[in-house]
């Protein structure tokens, strides 16, 4: 199984039946292609979709229907079709139960940054800032390392999304929850060792007991 997959399938476990849930572009819209159509939950993109589904297949895209990343989805039964302001009054408004976003880095402390890309020209902060302050929930879904350097810091050196703490990091390698404590080592990937997580994660990680292997299935 790669990476991205693994990623995608154990946060897709974290997603409740009947959940309002934004998928970040990129990797989280995987997340998409794991989660159980009679499980009743409903994507939202900023751009204003809710019920997005699965990407299609291969010569079966339309062009008018497209996540924030400009990606091309599908949309489920009872899909609707919303305008910018709507969609962004549902995510300041609370109304979100989970957000999904990728990011380069994560610090101690849950601090998020993902917004910026050194050395890459952005159009603006899109909808990060306000997906981290007004989900219920928010989970970050990215590799756990990139050119050899961890993506799990002591402290973010990149401008952070907000000053809220994020709810759970899943790796490749790992499933790393923030705490008043710090980051807590929750479970490691098949055939992944605490050490190799250790290795590869430049911020401190507490260890309670056993961890166990994270389901995939």
């Amino acid at each position: 199984m790669e990476a991205k997959e693994r990623i995608a399938r154990r946060v897709a476990r974290e997603i409740k039946p009947g959940s309002l849930v934004n998928l970040g572009i990129g990797l989280p819209s995987m997340v998409a292609n794991f989660v159980p159509a009679d499980r009743g939950v409903f994507f939202q993109a900023e751009n204003g979709v809710i019920g997005l589904g699965a990407r299609p297949p291969e010569g079966m895209e339309d062009p008018h229907l497209t996540d924030a990343g400009g990606g091309f989805v599908t949309a489920v039964p009872g899909a609707a079709s919303i305008d910018s302001a709507m969609s962004f009054g549902l995510i300041r408004g609370g109304h979100l139960d989970m957000t999904v976003l990728g990011g380069p880095q994560v610090d101690e402390r849950g601090h998020l940054a993902n917004w910026k890309v050194p050395g890459k020209m952005v159009p603006g902060m899109g909808g990060a800032m306000d997906l981290v302050t007004g989900a219920k929930r928010v989970v970050v879904a990215m590799q756990h390392a990139a050119k050899g350097s961890s993506k799990i810091v002591r402290e973010c050196t990149l401008p952070l999304t907000a000053q809220r703490r994020i709810d759970l990091v899943v790796t490749d390698l790992a499933v790393i929850e923030p705490t008043d404590e710090g980051l807590v080592l929750r479970e490691r990937a098949p055939g992944v060792t605490i050490d190799d997580v250790m290795a590869a994660t430049e911020a401190r990680l507490l260890v309670r007991g056993a961890v166990p292997e994270m389901p995939l299935d």
